[in-house]
């Protein structure tokens, strides 16, 4: 079902307590669509947790997810030890072995993915249309902003997720047969907009589907589920990180308001941050993309 983004504006204006029985209603739909047979994708991060939380209120047997790609904050690791009933997943190949064999995660996904495409075609048509424009729209043409890190003197990829989330997630749900629910909210960027107006929160016509329950919820409404509720969450958030993500991930740091992920994680976690610079050339890169890094 398809939605006017006028209709999404109404819905994240919304009150917490209908927000939060919206939400129920979701999960409820989705868990029996399933025969129970789904799981909570679950990052450690507070919106993933309030998530938890929302499921288990109504069905404490649901199992959490959680996919230790080397990259997360320690103390985003330890909370995760201190939940019940979480399966650990592992990618096959770490952060190092991947940019060494594809490239480096910035900008954005689309626009690294654009950008390596670019680089690894011979095809004339396939490389004006990525500078230029496809017809009709379709996505995939390199922001002129960006054009220039086409001759940039390292690798730049988007393999990175897929294969340190998408590829352990995908393997459990064909050894399980179980269906996910993600903490995704539409106001995080355009993409998960454009998705969310496309399909609501429940993606049934994909190939992997996917339910996102809370992805008409903002940002103050999860501390404010946090603080109604009492709801433990990761100690990283007392340290100034507002995002907790991939620590090595620079995909949108050229948005971040300074001190920024990196100059934050030299402030927090010193021996990871220069890990990161020295032994990862993270250093070069952003350099390179003029964003600050100490």
């Amino acid at each position: 079902m398809k939605l006017e983004r006028w209709q999404l504006i109404q819905r994240q204006g919304l009150p917490l307590s209908i927000k939060e029985q919206y939400t129920y209603h979701r999960i409820k739909f989705w868990y029996e669509y399933f025969s129970g047979e789904v799981y909570v994708s679950f990052s450690g991060g507070k919106d993933s947790t309030v998530l938890l939380h929302q499921v288990r209120k109504l069905y404490p047997e649901v199992t959490a997810v959680f996919v230790d790609t080397g990259l997360e904050y320690p103390e985003i690791r330890e909370f995760v030890r201190t939940i019940d009933n979480v399966v650990w997943l592992k990618p096959k190949q770490n952060f190092k072995q991947i940019i060494e064999k594809y490239g480096y995660p910035i900008i954005s996904k689309s626009q690294s993915c654009a950008i390596s495409r670019y680089r690894n075609t011979k095809n004339p048509e396939q490389k004006y249309k990525r500078l230029h424009g496809f017809p009709n729209g379709k996505r995939g043409t390199i922001s002129k902003k960006w054009q220039y890190l086409i001759d940039a003197p390292f690798k730049i990829s988007d393999k990175c997720c897929d294969i340190l989330k998408k590829q352990p997630l995908d393997t459990y749900v064909k050894q399980t047969g179980k269906h996910p629910m993600t903490a995704m909210m539409a106001s995080e960027s355009n993409g998960r907009t454009t998705q969310y107006l496309s399909h609501g929160c429940h993606m049934f016509n994909t190939k992997n589907p996917i339910s996102w329950p809370m992805a008409f919820w903002l940002d103050e409404d999860i501390w404010s589920y946090i603080e109604k509720y009492n709801i433990q969450y990761s100690k990283i958030y007392n340290m100034g990180c507002t995002r907790t993500g991939c620590m090595f991930c620079m995909f949108g740091v050229q948005y971040d308001k300074e001190p920024n992920r990196f100059q934050l994680m030299k402030q927090t976690h010193p021996k990871i941050w220069k890990y990161c610079m020295e032994k990862l050339k993270l250093k070069e890169i952003l350099q390179y993309i003029n964003i600050p890094y100490e």
